[in-house]
């Protein structure tokens, strides 16, 4: 008897057997995660683009600006007598440019410094300071075959206290520092965003699963009479979300990369050669691009994930 009704299971597991792909998803039509789920998951990829974009720029940026100072010192003569200041200024400048560190050295023109004062300050004369309570510094830009470390800054203020006792020695870095700390900070921000929305996503999809696999329930339990394994429903729902997601992913990726264009145009606009070195390489639109690849693999994984946990519990 027991035999009998073996085969007689065998039998009709044969004969029911659990179909998978479109046939498949015939017998768990709300496995689709449908309603607004596609847009929720378009709303995340374009935010998650356009923070990755930001990101990227800001690390354009520092990086461009580091290099362009890190071998960068600046050589101030303040001294209030305008002869015994161009003097120092003279002899600093020849002694700069026999060092072996130093790759070039030249003295910034007073008129370009009057010009760069000027907004703040009004006219300002180059004379003698009985005339003029303010005498400008003379200023030596100076560029090391090296990073001007710790190290090279203190070497090369001791070569010139001889001839030039009023010379300060400043590392151009320095003063970039805030700028450097502002730029790290929007892009931990940055990184934070991505973290938030990438959670948030996986939540949203992990929602809308769990209320799927509940609308299906009579159907799962049947389907595993006939035979149907946790896998197999798992692998529906998976294809389901990913179809939604990938939806969801097109369209969020496009609205993205167009404020991306739209706000790079804006940038681009304000002239600034700083901002210009923001501008994204291949390799980054690459890493953009890749957003929504990632972002549609993770909702495929995550509803698999839900509903293999929810069927272990439910059956």
């Amino acid at each position: 008897m027991n035999a009998r009704v073996g085969s007689l299971a065998t039998a009709l597991s044969r004969r029911f057997a659990f179909p998978s792909g479109e046939r498949g998803q015939q017998l768990l039509p709300q496995a689709r995660l449908g309603g607004p789920m596609p847009w929720v998951i378009a709303i995340m990829i374009m935010l998650t683009t356009v923070a990755a974009a930001g990101g990227l720029a800001l690390s354009n940026v520092a990086g461009a600006a580091r290099g362009a100072v890190s071998g960068a010192v600046t050589v101030q003569i303040v001294n209030a007598s305008i002869p015994a200041r161009n003097r120092q200024a003279e002899a600093a400048l020849s002694v700069l440019r026999d060092m072996p560190q130093v790759a070039s050295a030249q003295r910034v023109p007073d008129k370009e410094l009057e010009e760069l004062l000027k907004p703040w300050m009004g006219d300002v004369a180059t004379g003698d300071s009985a005339s003029d309570p303010i005498a400008i510094p003379a200023l030596i830009d100076v560029t090391l075959r090296g990073a001007a470390s710790d190290k090279a800054l203190p070497a090369i203020q001791n070569r010139l206290v001889t001839v030039a006792p009023s010379a300060l020695v400043d590392a151009q870095s320095r003063w970039l520092q805030p700028v450097f700390a502002a730029i790290r900070s929007l892009q931990w921000l940055s990184l934070a965003l991505i973290a938030l929305l990438a959670l948030a996503g996986l939540a949203a999809v992990w929602l809308a699963a769990r209320s799927a696999l509940g609308s299906n329930r009579e159907t799962i339990e049947i389907i595993h009479h006939l035979g149907g394994t946790d896998a197999q429903i798992a692998g529906i729902f998976q294809r389901s979300v990913t179809l939604d997601a990938a939806i969801g992913a097109v369209v969020g990726v496009v609205l993205g990369l167009a404020t991306v264009l739209i706000l790079g145009q804006q940038f681009a606009e304000l002239g600034s050669g700083m901002v210009s070195q923001g501008s994204l390489g291949w390799l980054d639109w690459l890493a953009i691009a890749l957003v929504p690849v990632f972002g549609i693999v993770l909702a495929g994984m995550t509803a698999r994930f839900t509903v293999m946990v929810a069927l272990r519990r439910m059956l």
